[in-house]
């Protein structure tokens, strides 16, 4: 079973359940696909770490062989070749590494070199396996390092966690793309209203079934946003989650809130329990 952890901005407490509920199910497996500001190797701090970068192709240009066509200038949608005084320059910071210039170029002058964008770490922590994928900065697509992180889990038989990286861009769509339900975290603020919305829209174009966590609720909260709005378009809320001193101190020092508190254990535990029948549901339904 992968469960995909996403909120519409950062901050919104994505991190906070997709880690206890990995440290809560016990054999498991966390990926982060945060890639540009992957957090969840803090809390877990994982031991035996190990490391495998992450490359694409980029092309490479003989000089010699160039005939400055423009064929491959031309193909480029993404602009990453230019030709300037018959010399072609090659931009690795927009390629997508499609090989298509290659394809075209008639005289063979452009050839693929590999190009580090980050790193995957793998360890463990407990009986949770972590897996983290990091883009080196300034790199233009975290897209590939995605797409080896959830090849590496393919035939993964434990229950995974997906945490995405916020937003419902590109990189979220690939994130879920093989998620069985979708855990949309929202925080009841007009901010956080827009932000769930966003990510509503994309789990619904993408047929995944799914359902509302709402974090940092306030006991006295008489109207709230997301629970509005969860009951208008008959949206499932899963639980919510006490906006309470306590668990902020422990997350904001990189706590397993569920380790180091037997209430927040049993909130994440009966919280997992949920989803397992909610995706169980599901399955049974569309069988």
């Amino acid at each position: 079973m992968k469960l995909a952890v996403l909120s519409g901005k950062g901050g919104t407490g994505k991190t906070l359940v997709s880690v206890n509920l990995a440290a809560v199910a016990g054999n498991s497996v966390y990926i982060d696909c945060d890639v540009e500001e992957p957090n969840g190797h803090l809390f877990f701090k994982p031991k035996g770490i190990e490391k495998e970068k992450v490359t694409i192709k980029v092309p490479v240009v003989d000089e010699d062989l160039c005939i400055g066509c423009r064929k491959c200038v031309d193909f480029c949608k993404f602009n990453a070749l230019a030709a300037v005084l018959d010399k072609l320059i090659v931009f690795d910071e927009i390629c997508h590494s499609c090989g298509g210039c290659i394809l075209f170029c008639p005289t063979k002058a452009l050839t693929e070199k590999d190009k580090v964008i980050g790193e995957i770490q793998s360890g463990v922590s407990d009986s949770v396996k972590v897996i983290t994928g990091m883009m080196n900065t300034g790199e233009e697509s975290g897209i590939p390092i995605i797409k080896k992180l959830l090849n590496k889990i393919s035939n993964e038989t434990a229950m995974t966690f997906i945490d995405c990286p916020p937003g419902s861009a590109c990189i979220v769509m690939e994130s879920i793309r093989d998620a069985d339900y979708c855990i949309l975290v929202a925080e009841p603020t007009v901010f956080g209203l827009h932000n769930l919305q966003m990510v509503y829209e994309l789990v619904k174009i993408f047929k995944k079934p799914y359902g509302v966590v709402i974090n940092k609720c306030l006991q006295s909260e008489n109207d709230n946003l997301i629970e509005k709005y969860c009951n208008d378009n008959k949206i499932k809320i899963l639980t919510k989650i006490l906006f309470e001193s306590e668990l902020g101190i422990l997350n904001s020092n990189a706590m397993i809130v569920s380790r180091k508190s037997s209430k927040y254990y049993s909130m994440f535990s009966s919280l997992l329990q949920i989803i397992t029948k909610e995706v169980h549901d599901e399955t049974v339904t569309h069988s």
